[in-house]
């Protein structure tokens, strides 16, 4: 059996560990500087979630925790991308009673909504409502609350979707679930390097 230093293989498992934790409070910190943006700290998010599962693999010297990470990367990635705004808009946002007026999507295929609003002293928000997909959406003469960023940096959002305490749960459960494959993926991988096991990719 070969030799392998036990401490090399701890230290390999904290560099990965101590990666993935600054990956998720990176994207989460880019997504505070770009706020309203959601664009930017996704494109920041992506790559680090896929260079995270690339490093399981080289830890773990196999593929399926690196596959099995992809849970979590998703709740990393929307939480650290959306708690920032839903953040703001609960901290400083204006809810307001409003009524869908006209909807840009109205009479086309397009899926992407626009809606213009009306609000209780009868006259028509300058911000738009935006709505992706047809699932769920809203309807011409429906009421509903909506929060408003009064400085313009945050879009508008349904008062129902604005929740920045779950953002942030998603957040941290995911990294708590990388934490815990990270420590897995160290200690088997110790163990296939001990017993001489190259990369196996399948499993």
């Amino acid at each position: 059996m070969p030799v392998v230093n036990p401490w090399k293989s701890v230290r390999r498992t904290a560099a990965v560990m101590v990666f993935g934790w600054a990956s998720a409070a990176g994207t989460t910190w880019v997504a505070y500087l770009a706020l309203g943006m959601k664009a930017v700290p996704i494109m920041a998010g992506v790559p680090l979630c896929i260079l995270f599962a690339v490093a399981l693999i080289l830890l773990h010297r196999a593929a399926w925790l690196a596959v099995l990470s992809a849970v979590p990367s998703l709740f990393v990635l929307v939480g650290a991308v959306q708690y920032a705004p839903e953040a703001a808009l609960e901290q400083r946002g204006v809810r307001e009673s409003v009524v869908i007026v006209a909807d840009s999507a109205a009479g086309t295929s397009s899926d992407n909504h626009r809606f213009t609003l009306r609000g209780k002293d009868g006259s028509e928000l300058e911000e738009k409502l935006e709505y992706n997909g047809d699932a769920w959406a809203p309807k011409v003469g429906d009421r509903l609350d909506v929060i408003s960023d009064p400085q313009g940096e945050v879009p508008m959002e349904e008062a129902d979707e604005v929740d920045a305490s779950g953002r942030l749960d998603g957040l941290i459960g995911g990294t708590v679930t990388w934490t815990l494959m990270v420590v897995l993926a160290g200690w088997r991988g110790h163990v296939r390097r001990r017993r001489g096991i190259e990369y196996d990719l399948p499993v």
